[in-house]
């Protein structure tokens, strides 16, 4: 058999690998792979870790998310509520004023249809009194007349008295 350059290969192959089981680089490898496994499976228990924590929370976001949600609900309808009685008592209160002008204003009326009814009444007896004066003087003029003023003067003494 002739040696050539293939078979100096080999054995040098051979060498290097002899070499590297003696030096001991495969347990180096063994235990370069086993600490990048541990690694990658920390990382692995870390994000699993970290996604449990995200999913918890998310979980209470979502939850806190829905209260809130509830008490603006319950916030809307207690204000609608308020707003409600305060327009019906508003609505009331505006009716109450509205009867109470509205009884003012009939007792004005009232008030003045009794005062332009007294007025006509005075002005009619004013009217009156001064016809009757008239008709009177007219008709007794003289003896008759003082007579009859001097009973009427004695009339009211004995009235008075």
């Amino acid at each position: 058999m002739s040696i050539d350059a293939s078979f100096f290969a080999l054995v040098g192959l051979i060498l290097f690998f002899v070499l590297l089981a003696f030096v001991g680089v495969h347990t180096s490898i063994g235990k370069a792979l086993d600490k990048r496994s541990e690694s990658i499976a920390k990382d692995l228990d870390d994000a699993k870790r970290l996604r449990e924590e995200a999913a918890a929370l998310l979980a209470d976001y979502q939850k806190r998310a829905q209260e809130a949600e509830a008490e603006a609900q319950t916030i809307v309808e207690k204000a609608r509520r308020e707003a409600a009685a305060l327009a019906d008592e508003a609505k009331v209160q505006m009716e109450d004023y509205v009867t109470r002008r509205t009884k003012m204003a009939e007792d004005k009326i009232t008030q003045a249809e009794h005062q332009a009814l007294q007025e006509v009444k005075a002005l009619s007896a004013d009217v009156a009194i001064a016809a009757a004066e008239k008709i009177l003087a007219a008709k007794l003029k003289g003896t008759a007349g003082a007579d009859l003023v001097a009973s009427s003067i004695a009339d009211v003494k004995n009235r008075l008295n």
